[in-house]
């Protein structure tokens, strides 16, 4: 079992949680994840580790309420337990020679995006950040952001904060305008790491997309992450899980991928209904 020790709402539907595990808070490292159970008789989901204290033995995961097991977990409160917390799973971010590096996050993939800026940071890199929203309401950390980026640029779909417009346009003025990084890191909604993807592409600088699919075990054994990549001109299979989360995006399929991902929507929005009718006769 493993205590809540703190809990905090980052937005309407987002929620911050620190969690006691000494031995995962060791080892973490930015662009890793955790796979949890909420209950004994829970499903396992993949959480991205949003940060560590490792001399107070603690992880922070970020997470939004969609399903039926995250809106159990937002439930749960300070000093009560979750079952499982098994990790740390995946390939940490590659940081090794990179000086000046673009980490472009979007909506809850910003909590993902948030601990990779905080290591280049950290490593002495020059870090730009680009985060987007839909609106002002959904905005999360950009205290954080502002501590251990450059440069940090703000949008909102709608304009109510920040620059109106998404992450590309920054991203696409700053590439004409010829500037250079010696990589893009993209964490967020397929669709959104598709075009940073595709706006970076013509000026040859290099992209890594933090990938999240649909995962189980989280050990390559059950398939679910699989991903396929076009690497010279063939197509090869790969898991999120071991092989990722991080991959270089100019390979990967998107389409694919976004088209798996839309299988479970009816499946999770059904599982929410149900957690919510749950909690309400409760």
């Amino acid at each position: 079992m493993y205590k809540i020790v703190r809990k905090r709402a980052l937005n309407p539907t987002v929620t911050q949680m620190e969690i006691d595990a000494p031995r995962v808070a060791a080892k973490a490292k930015p662009g890793q994840f955790i796979i949890l159970r909420v209950d004994v008789d829970g499903e396992r989901i993949p959480l991205t580790v949003a940060g560590t204290n490792p001399a107070e033995g603690t992880v922070k995961i970020i997470f939004q309420t969609v399903g039926g097991t995250t809106a159990r977990l937002q439930q749960k409160n300070e000093g009560e337990y979750i079952e499982d917390f098994v990790g740390p799973l995946g390939r940490p971010t590659h940081t090794e020679g990179i000086k000046k590096v673009c980490v472009v996050g979007g909506g809850v993939g910003c909590a993902i995006a948030m601990p990779v800026a905080e290591e280049f940071h950290r490593l002495g890199a020059e870090v730009t950040s680009i985060i987007g929203f839909r609106d002002k309401d959904l905005l999360i950390l950009e205290e954080e952001f502002k501590a251990c980026s450059d440069r940090l640029i703000v949008m909102t779909d709608d304009g109510s904060y920040g620059r109106h417009g998404n992450v590309t346009v920054p991203l696409g003025e700053m590439l004409e305008a010829g500037e250079t990084f010696d990589m893009i890191i993209t964490i967020g909604p397929l669709i959104m790491m598709k075009f940073v993807t595709l706006a970076a592409k013509p000026y040859g600088v290099p992209v890594t997309a933090s990938m999240n699919p649909i995962m189980i075990d989280g050990t390559g054994m059950c398939g679910g992450c699989r991903l396929t990549l076009n690497q010279d001109g063939k197509k090869v299979t790969k898991f999120a899980c071991v092989d990722g989360p991080e991959f270089n995006a100019y390979e990967i399929d998107f389409d694919e991928a976004m088209s798996r991902g839309r299988m479970y929507t009816d499946f999770e929005r059904h599982a929410y209904e149900e957690a919510c009718n749950l909690f309400k006769k409760a």
